[in-house]
This record gives C-alpha cells, sequence and structure tokens, in this order.
C-alpha cells in the first residue's frame, strides 16, 4: 500500500470496517479462552445516534477491543429495544398523517403497521454505530420483540405468577393522558412548577355558615366525595358531623375526621377526591367513600364533569376558576410552588388514576439485590457514590406495575373466561389456557372462542431486565453452552438515568431466575452538555449530529474528543474543538509514521550512544505508562488512560524519542535502533487501538504485509515488565538541561547548525548517562564539568546544577547586559511588591492559606530569578 503524504479518515475507516467484518473479528463463539462479554444497552428501535449513545458505545467499544487484544473472547452483543410507549407514538402519529385512527383498526391491523415501521427504522442506529467503529458481534444482534426473546418474557411473567409475586389488582396508577398508559414510579420525573393555590368557599348544609379549603387543582371538585378535618384542630369543632355542598356539583358530602390533615397547609381543612389522588385514595377506603372518577384517558372530563364534559382538564381550570369567582366560591388565588410529576417519555403531565393492572411485588426480590451491591460487592458500581442512589431507591421501592394499555410491545398472557375479578388464567398459548380454565371452573364446555386475552402489553423494561440472560436463550435453555460460557457478563457501560429502570432491575433479574450476578461492574457514565452546561437537546439546537462530526474530524478524531472531557460519573461538558484536537492527534501519530518511513536504514552503521540510552529510556517509559493505564482500567478510568496514551505518543515518541534517534539530515540510521523504533512503534499502536482502532489498524498495516491473523485488532496486548524508575528520574533532568540549552539559543538567536560548547559546575555529582543525547539535541560540541563558574558564559540551572554556554562572538554584549538590566528591574520591583504583601499582617491574617502559599512560591520563584540574572550580569 502506498503511502499517502496526508491522513484522510474517509479514505481509511469504511475500508478497515469492511476487512474486520469480512474477517469476523467481531465474532465470538464459546472456546477454551477466558470469555469478556459486554451487552450493549439496547436504544430504542425508533432512535438514532446522539451525543449520549456516542460516548457510551465508544467506551463500550474501548473496553471491548482491549480485553480482545488481551487474549480474552470478547463478545459484545448487540440490538434494540421495541420502545412501547414511544414507537407507538411514532405509529400512531404516521397513521394519523395517513387519515387513519388507532381506534378504527384491530390490533393485529396496527401491529402490521408498526412492524412495518420497525422493519423500515428499526436499523438505523445500529448502522450507524458501525461508522463509530463499534466492534459489536452483529451476527448476535436482537431485538426485544424477537420470537425467542418473546418467549422468555412469557416464560418469566408465568414463572413469577405462580411464585405468587406477580398479582392483578385496582390501584392508584401513573397515568400518562398523552400515551393513554399507565406508567411505573420510574418513569414519572418530579418537576418544581410554579402554580396557583386557589382558595373555595363550600356552603355547610343546612346552615349559612361556609368552610374555605385550599386546592391545587379546582377542576377535580367535581370528584370531591367528603371534606376533611383534624379532630384536634379547635377551629372546626362546630363542624363535626356536619356536611358540605360541592360547589357547582351541589353534592352533599360528610366532613369526616383524620389527623391525616396538617393543621399548617392552607386553610387546615382537605378536600378528598379519592379517584385523583393517592393519599385522598387512602382517605377513601379508611372512611369508606364514593370514588368519583370524572376523567376520561386524555385527560378530557367525562359525564361527571357536567356542562365541562369532552374539554380537557387545563381548559376547565381556567373556566372553572371563572365560575367559582361568578359563584361568590372563589375567595382568593396565591401563586404556588409545588412538584408536578410527568411522563418521563411524553412529558405529560400525569393524572393519577385507580385502575385495574398487573403488579411485581418488590418486597423480596429485592433482597439479594441489595445484598450484592452494597455488602458483598459482587457487583460494583463507578462512581461508587451511585452506591447510595441505589440503597435508597432499593429500600423505598413500590410494587412495580409492569402493564400498559398499549398494543406494541408483549402482551400479557392472561385469558379472561368471566366478568370476576378471579375470571382468568395464565398460560404461554390459548390451547393451555382454555385446558386451564376448564380445570379452573370445572366446565368442560368451555370454547376457545369463550376466552379473551388482556389487551394491555407488558412494560418495556420487562423484556430488557432479563437482556444480559435473553440473549444467550437463558431463560427457556437455562443450561445451553452459551448461557454457562458468557454470563455473567463482565462490565455494563450506561447513565445513571436509568440505574432504576434497567440497572438494578436486570440485577433482580439475575439473582431471580440464575441465583447469580448479571455483571460484575457498572460503568455510569456522565450525561452529555454543550460547553455553557447544558444538556444537548433537539430542542435547544445544541446537540451537533454525530455522523457530520465523523466526516469532519473522522472516527478516531471524534472518539478521542469525546472521551478527552469524559470523567467516570461526571457530565461530560462537550466542545467540537476537543475533536479539532482528536483530528490533530491523528495527524501528529501520521507524521510520525511518515518520518520514521523516510528513513533509509545501513545494516553496517554502527548504533550511537544516543540511540542505545534513548531505547532503553522509551522502554521504561512505555513500561510505566502500561502500569498507569491498567491502573486506570482497573478503576474504569478511561479518560485518564487516553491521556496517558496521549502524553506518551505525543510528547514521549514523537516529540523527544524520534528526536533522540533520528539520524542527521540525509543520513541513513542504523538497523538496530530502527527496528526497536518499529517494535516501540507498533506497541504504541496496540495499546492505542482501542480508542482509535482506524488510524492505528492503517498504520499497522503499513508497517508490513500482514495476513488476516497478522491483524492489529487481534494481535498480543504488550507484556509488562520492570521499569527503570532511575533512568526515567534521570531523563527528567536531562530534558529541563536540553530545554534550557534551546531556549538560550532561542533567546540568542544562536543557531542550531553551529555547535556549542557546553560546561556544568557539578555541585550534585549527576549522573552523566543521557550526555550522549544531550550532546545531539543541544547540538554541542563538547559537555565539560567543571569545579568553577565558568567567566564571559550564559547560565541556567536545573535543581542545583548551574550550566554554562560561552557567548561567543555572536553576542552583542552590550545589548545582553542592557537586556539583563531590564530583566533585574522588572524581577526586583515585582519582588518588592509580593515582599509588601506578605508584610502585611493583615493580609497574611485573613488570606487564605492556599493565598499566602502561592505568594511565598512567587517570592522563591522571583528571587532565584534575580540570582540567575545577577550570576549573568558577573560573567559579561
Amino acid at each position: 500500500m502506498s503511502l499517502a503524504t496526508k491522513y484522510n479518515p474517509q479514505d481509511v475507516e469504511d475500508r478497515w470496517y469492511d476487512y474486520w467484518m469480512n474477517n469476523n473479528y467481531f465474532y465470538s463463539t464459546p472456546n477454551e479462552k477466558e470469555p469478556y462479554t459486554i451487552v450493549i444497552p439496547p436504544p430504542n428501535v425508533t432512535g438514532v445516534l446522539h451525543m449520549g449513545h456516542m460516548l457510551n458505545n465508544t467506551i463500550q467499544d474501548v473496553l471491548i477491543r482491549r480485553a480482545r487484544l488481551k487474549g480474552k473472547n470478547a463478545c459484545w452483543v448487540p440490538g434494540t429495544d421495541h420502545a412501547s410507549i414511544a414507537t407507538e407514538a411514532k405509529v400512531v402519529a404516521k397513521l394519523k398523517e395517513q387519515g387513519i385512527k388507532k381506534s378504527d383498526l384491530t390490533r393485529d391491523e396496527f401491529l402490521k403497521h408498526a412492524w412495518d415501521w420497525t422493519d423500515e427504522h428499526g436499523g438505523i442506529i445500529l448502522e450507524q454505530l458501525k461508522k463509530l467503529g463499534a466492534s459489536c458481534d452483529w451476527k448476535r444482534t436482537k431485538f426485544t420483540m424477537d420470537a425467542d426473546l418473546s418467549e422468555a418474557v412469557t416464560k418469566v411473567f408465568i414463572d413469577l405468577y405462580k411464585k405468587g409475586l406477580i398479582y392483578r389488582g385496582y390501584r392508584m396508577v401513573n397515568w400518562d393522558p398523552s400515551a393513554k398508559t399507565t406508567l411505573s414510579d420510574e418513569e414519572v420525573i418530579f418537576e418544581e412548577k410554579q402554580g396557583n393555590l386557589y382558595y373555595l368557599n363550600y356552603k355547610i348544609d343546612g346552615s349559612d355558615d361556609v368552610l374555605t379549603i385550599a386546592t391545587t387543582r379546582p377542576e377535580t371538585i367535581l370528584g370531591d366525595s367528603a371534606i376533611c378535618i383534624n379532630p384536634n384542630d379547635p377551629r372546626f369543632t362546630h363542624l363535626k358531623g356536619k356536611k358540605a355542598i360541592v360547589p357547582i356539583v351541589n353534592r352533599v358530602i360528610p366532613i369526616i375526621e383524620d389527623e391525616y390533615v396538617d393543621i399548617e397547609f392552607g386553610t387546615g381543612c382537605l378536600k378528598v377526591t379519592p379517584a385523583h389522588d393517592q393519599n385522598d385514595k387512602v382517605l377513601g377506603e379508611k372512611h369508606n367513600l364514593e370514588v368519583i372518577d370524572i376523567f376520561n384517558d386524555d385527560a378530557t372530563l367525562n359525564s361527571f364533569g357536567l356542562h365541562y364534559e369532552g374539554k380537557d382538564r387545563f381548559v376547565v381550570r381556567k373556566e372553572i376558576t371563572k365560575e367559582l369567582k361568578e359563584l361568590g366560591c372563589l375567595v382568593k388565588i396565591e401563586q404556588h410552588l409545588h412538584k408536578v410529576g410527568t411522563s418521563e417519555r411524553t412529558k405529560e403531565v400525569i393524572e393519577p388514576k385507580i385502575s385495574a393492572q398487573w403488579f411485581l411485588k418488590m418486597d423480596t426480590i429485592v433482597e439479594p439485590a441489595l445484598k450484592a451491591v452494597l455488602e458483598d460487592e459482587e457487583i460494583k458500581f463507578f462512581p461508587k457514590h451511585y452506591n447510595s442512589t441505589y440503597k435508597h431507591w432499593l429500600t423505598n421501592i413500590r410494587d412495580w406495575n409492569i402493564s400498559r394499555q398499549l398494543w406494541w410491545g408483549h402482551q400479557i398472557p392472561a385469558y379472561f373466561y368471566g366478568d370476576g375479578v378471579e375470571d382468568f388464567v395464565i398460560a404461554e398459548t390459548i390451547e393451555q389456557a382454555l385446558e386451564l380454565a376448564k380445570q379452573k371452573t370445572n366446565n368442560l364446555q368451555l370454547k376457545i372462542e369463550d376466552l379473551t386475552q388482556d389487551p394491555d402489553a407488558l412494560d418495556t423494561w420487562f423484556s430488557s431486565w432479563l437482556w444480559p440472560i435473553s440473549v444467550f436463550d437463558g431463560i427457556r435453555n437455562p443450561d445451553n453452552k452459551e448461557i454457562n460460557y458468557y454470563y455473567p457478563t463482565n462490565d455494563l457501560v450506561t447513565g445513571p438515568d436509568i440505574i432504576f429502570f434497567w440497572v438494578a432491575r436486570m440485577i433482580f433479574a439475575g439473582y431471580e431466575f440464575r441465583n447469580e450476578k448479571p455483571f460484575s461492574n457498572v460503568y455510569f457514565t456522565g450525561i452529555v452538555r454543550d460547553n455553557k452546561g447544558r444538556k444537548m437537546s433537539k430542542s435547544l439546537g445544541n446537540s451537533p449530529d454525530p455522523i457530520k462530526l465523523m466526516e469532519k474530524y473522522g472516527a478516531d478524531g471524534v472518539r478521542v474528543g469525546m472521551l478527552l472531557c469524559s470523567a467516570a460519573g461526571n457530565d461530560l461538558l462537550f466542545d467540537e474543538d476537543l475533536c479539532a484536537q482528536g483530528r490533530n492527534f491523528s495527524n501528529k501519530i501520521w507524521n510520525a509514521f511518515r518520518l520514521i518511513k523516510g528513513w533509509e536504514v545501513s545494516e553496517t552503521l554502527e548504533q550511537p550512544q544516543s540511540a542505545k540510552i534513548a531505547i532503553e529510556w522509551y522502554r521504561a517509559k512505555f513500561q510505566q505508562t502500561l502500569i498507569e493505564l491498567e491502573k486506570s482500567f482497573d478503576q474504569y478510568r478511561v479518560s485518564e488512560a487516553l491521556m496517558s496514551i496521549y502524553k506518551l505518543i505525543w510528547d514521549d515518541f514523537s516529540s523527544w524519542f524520534l528526536e533522540m534517534v533520528k539520524p542527521a539530515y540525509q543520513q541513513p540510521i542504523d538497523a538496530v535502533t530502527l527496528k526497536a523504533v518499529i517494535s516501540f512503534l507498533e506497541d504504541n499502536l496496540k495499546v492505542l487501538h482501542p480508542y482509535m482502532p482506524f488510524i492505528s489498524e492503517e498504520i499497522w498495516q503499513h508497517i508490513s504485509e500482514r495476513t488476516p491473523e497478522e491483524a492489529l485488532i487481534i494481535a498480543a496486548y504488550p507484556k509488562m515488565e520492570t521499569v527503570n524508575e532511575n533512568l526515567i528520574n534521570e531523563f527528567k533532568v536531562a530534558s529541563e538541561v536540553i530545554s534550557g540549552i534551546r531556549n538560550i539559543r532561542k533567546e540568542k538567536n544562536i543557531a542550531f547548525k553551529n555547535e556549542i560548547e557546553f560546561s556544568v559546575l557539578n555541585n550534585d555529582n549527576i549522573n552523566t548517562v543521557f550526555d550522549a543525547v544531550i550532546e545531539k539535541l543541544g547540538n554541542l560540541s563538547s559537555i565539560n564539568y567543571v569545579t568553577e563558574k565558568v567567566d564571559g558564559a550564559l547560565s541556567f540551572r536545573v535543581k542545583s546544577n548551574e550550566y554554562f554556554i560561552p557567548m561567543g562572538d555572536a553576542i552583542d554584549v552590550e545589548a545582553e547586559r542592557v537586556k539583563l538590566l531590564e530583566e533585574l528591574k522588572y524581577n526586583e520591583g515585582f519582588l518588592k511588591s509580593v515582599q509588601k504583601k506578605l508584610s502585611n499582617e493583615r493580609f497574611v491574617s485573613n488570606a487564605p492559606e492556599q493565598v499566602i502559599k502561592m505568594e511565598r512560591q512567587k517570592e522563591a520563584d522571583a528571587l532565584a530569578k534575580i540570582e540567575t540574572i545577577k550570576a549573568s550580569l558577573n560573567s559579561l
């Protein structure tokens, strides 16, 4: 392959991805190797790639590629979630555009439209992930509505029902009027909103007295069943045993007593609407109150709404307020900040609603999940502070409402044969249901036509909580070869926003159905925000198109750009400039490789001493970085690991090592050194590959002809060796000396082609191991170790050693004296101002310790600088 002068990702990325795919490098099957397994958090089938997906899947790809290089049998299972609410909403909207109502279709007709929509849009996000370089085992791609996964869901439902953990009951649930379905508690987001507190007068039946109540929802008075007072409130003793009249509807309702009422809130009187408030429902059951549901499923008012029937709840709120005012019942309105529940999916304000739903008992199912994370640490969270979030939710959990009033999803396997609450059976098929119904009723005349399957679907999360098990067919065939090999999986990479929806529930499922954890580690990524700290969203227009970013900067550049600003569990402040930095890194690597490829090699040339020590140093530096990488990955500090690699390749390899070993202009390099350079380059590419798979594979394949068995993606990861720390520390000194020489050359305009003498006042008995490197990189004619200061020379210090460069005829002595005197004057003035501040007792007493420390450091630096300038003046 010819070597392009400029690296162009567009010429490279598709070619190597196709190569990896064609050679089945992503494919995994059980073998004798240690497995390393990740299951993808399945994106919604409705979705397209956004920045959150980019971050999450880049991290997963880094982990899976690294495991593959380390000789493990890496298996990354991809797939999508059927996303009941979101997908059904998309299909309904599309049908509406065609003039079709969902209500005019049969379930089968609607599902055909849903499958057509899924077939058309469902694979988009997975194809986009390929552009990112995601090395998933695409042959294993699963969909939560696949036949085998659906069968697993049904089996689990039946199993839990038989264990007595699933039950059907009338409960107050969260109702989404937009999606027209119930939601679990975890799907409701409570937001602080500015509302109103309406003070309303209710007449006391049989007298001219009134009592005043305060409510945030005046429209619900149409469903009032009682007024409640606190029996200990002396203000309302005269109301005990009496009745009140609901305004507008003129319903006579009892005045009940209960200590639940907060005497301090509002007026101390509470209107009770059992159908539309959880706490009111409890009061209603306790006092045997009538339940009056005033809402239709879309939150318009039903016939109990009288002349407001058919109108939206918020429209009615405005109109009923006006009517109450006209009737003289509205006392006043106050602004009131309160929490309002909204649907996580549709953003619609939730309505409390009493409904017959299916629930999963949570009291016992959470116990092993709590123990696994908080006591045994079988499962570890990164960052660990999410343990407390997890604990809080699990210890305050309520039963999981698992039924949804949707058609797109797994239909609940309950079959009704009568109108009674218990007139149903649970079965995998209607034929099995018929046999069970006959046994239960002792009615052998029952026919299939007498049975009706529950039309509701299961909550989407009721399928995805099985994901690590069901993708390996561990529910239907619990002892199969794949589940026994790949499960438990190793790492889960996900956002903390679904710690309840998904992470905790997968842990429940793991212990419930396999009696073991589903994964060992959970790495929580942060939320991707813009550089102003705002969450990225379409509505704000601050979310870039990931595909366009990759077209502009290359997939490697975008991967690096995202991870440079991403620490585990912390929000990512995304800045497109970091993608440019990632692209620049690609160019730096490419140019370093081009430099190496441009060298001619000599088999007879003796290896210079500077190259020998440079090779020893870089070997030590690489091994030191390798240890840093292991520590970072052990703590899932993926971003820190990238920074270690970035500094290694940009600074240590490209800026220092290659300069140390580079042959003189138009001269060849010795074969021994070049062999070492290529070996180091290959090791660099191995540690770089998980982060930048495309450019690393491209360079790897250019280094020499490789067979498919020798591709970088399956190469052996570098082995760790003992690190020569002394050599690394000695180079730190040598690099400062070289920088000092270069600074003087630059300041004094001494051309690099001119060799210069160099003397060292050896007070510290420094190691001379890097002298050959210092000579080469400083272009020195010699290094002399002296015991006295050198007259007529410029000097600088590194640690306790002083270094001298004779001025020579090229330097204008008088001009240099003027310049040094100006520097001395400035630094003495600066020192005076710092010392004045430090001599001020008031400043020293009141300033923070860190500020004092900083000022003292300024003083020390100024004194050192003045000493150096005076020494240079004395040498003139």
